[in-house]
């Protein structure tokens, strides 16, 4: 059985994320052996996984198992005539001052002290607005035709293919588009790991509706977003709702509703819930034709947002634990097997006698392999270090193929979460793995 849990510390939780991270091959820091990128971070092999995973979770909640909504993968760049329409080439920024004396640079609304420089102390300068986007130029044209920018979200991608989707599939009202895809800012203080990037990926939602129905629609989604949220393994008492002052709103919104999470550096923004009226698609000059009613109208628009970088930042934190045992602290993350990278971990007793590796190989891996699909093969170290290594990845199941499986056809399966073992037939392993992580 497992030991004794140990309380968290918010003080260190953050850097134990961090290391974890790096050192199980789920997050590293971007362009690493050059000194790094402040606010770009590079996926290994787990986190790729893991961040699939919620991906996939995701769209099939959101978009496969529903008849109203329709998929999206807009491009990247869009003609500049996008953002402007949009508002964000006029409007997309944020307050930025620097210090007179180090010359660093702030966001002036998260200063504590508005005159002091809070690295130096030295006197700050006045306050700019800093657009955030990213701008590039198209084809080989110098002049102002040229321009475009890196999306600074992916919503614009899909209003811009409303009528493309409206004219392909006439959908009735409601109805939504999805999508998910890498968004870019040019923060001006990027921070907190994976919380505040400039290069980010997002899971988003336009729902189309009529004005009178946009409040029930509105609850609707909060609803459907607490209920994914828990789906995933957040921590449901550090998901809190903060409902968003006017002056703190965007531009095109009427009505936001932030979901915070408790960070270990202080409740911040995790995803959010706006009413975008029919702000963008009035931008674009862009209507529906109710042929029921044989009307025209410009629906107005509920749109979740889910940061994906976000949702693994606060899973992990969500899923990280420690239990203590005859003097030795134990780290796992109580990942869902939903979401785990690795369902379970194969593992001959003895790397080193052929009998067993094949055995494992052959009548455990391999069938397991096709199976599930998330399974590994780990043969490094002794038994004792390949639990801790797949308690660090948050691996549910290890199964071990011991001299007993030879004769007995039986393997050895420990939980991660309780640490309890148990003799399992080899014949019922998919049946037993099926029914624990249903």
């Amino acid at each position: 059985m497992s030991g004794k849990n140990i309380k968290k510390n918010n003080d260190d939780l953050m850097e134990k994320i961090v290391s974890l991270c790096k050192r199980r091959g789920f997050v590293f820091p971007g362009s690493e052996i050059y000194g790094g990128l402040g606010g770009a971070y590079d996926w290994g092999h787990f986190g790729v996984a893991l961040k699939n995973n919620i991906k996939q979770n995701w769209w099939k909640k959101f978009v496969e198992s529903r008849p109203d909504m329709y998929g999206v993968d807009a491009a990247i760049l869009m003609r500049q005539e996008v953002w402007q329409a949009s508002g964000h080439v006029a409007g997309f920024a944020d307050p930025m001052v620097e210090c007179e004396k180090c010359k660093k640079k702030f966001r002036a609304d998260q200063l504590e002290d508005k005159k002091k420089c809070a690295e130096c102390g030295g006197k700050l300068g006045t306050v700019v607005q800093f657009n955030m986007m990213f701008q590039t130029k198209v084809g080989a044209s110098g002049d102002s035709s040229a321009i475009s920018y890196l999306r600074p979200e992916t919503a614009q991608g899909m209003f811009v293919n409303f009528k493309n989707t409206v004219d392909a599939f006439h959908p009735k009202l409601p109805f939504g588009m999805a999508q998910i895809g890498k968004a870019f800012r040019n923060e001006i203080t990027p921070r907190d790991f994976l919380f505040r990037q400039r290069e980010f990926e997002q899971m988003e939602i336009e729902y189309f509706v009529r004005q009178e129905n946009w409040e029930e629609h509105f609850e609707y989604w909060k609803g459907e977003m607490l209920d994914w949220m828990e789906e995933v393994g957040l921590d449901m008492a550090k998901v809190h709702e903060l409902e968003v002052s006017k002056e703190d709103r965007a531009h095109y919104s009427s009505r936001t509703v932030d979901f915070e999470f408790d960070y270990p550096f202080g409740k911040k923004e995790l995803f959010g819930l706006a009413y975008r009226t029919n702000f963008d698609l009035k931008a674009h000059k862009l209507d529906y034709l109710d042929e029921e009613r044989s009307e025209k109208i410009i629906p107005h628009v509920i749109e979740p947002t889910f940061g994906v970088d976000r949702a693994v930042l606060a899973v992990l934190l969500s899923a990280y634990c420690e239990d203590e045992k005859d003097g030795e602290i134990r780290s796992f993350l109580k990942l869902k097997p939903n979401i785990a990278p690795v369902i379970c971990a194969v593992s001959p007793l003895l790397k080193n006698k052929p009998e067993l590796v094949e055995y494992a190989n052959t009548k455990v891996y391999a069938p397991l392999k096709t199976e599930f699909g998330r399974v590994a093969w780990d043969d490094n170290g002794n038994i004792g270090k390949r639990y801790r290594r797949q308690d660090e990845i948050g691996t549910p199941f290890c199964i071990v193929i011991d001299f007993d499986t030879l004769t007995d056809d039986s393997v050895t399966v420990r939980d991660r979460d309780t640490g309890k073992q148990e003799r399992i037939k080899v014949v019922d392993l998919k049946k037993y793995i099926k029914e624990k992580i249903s």
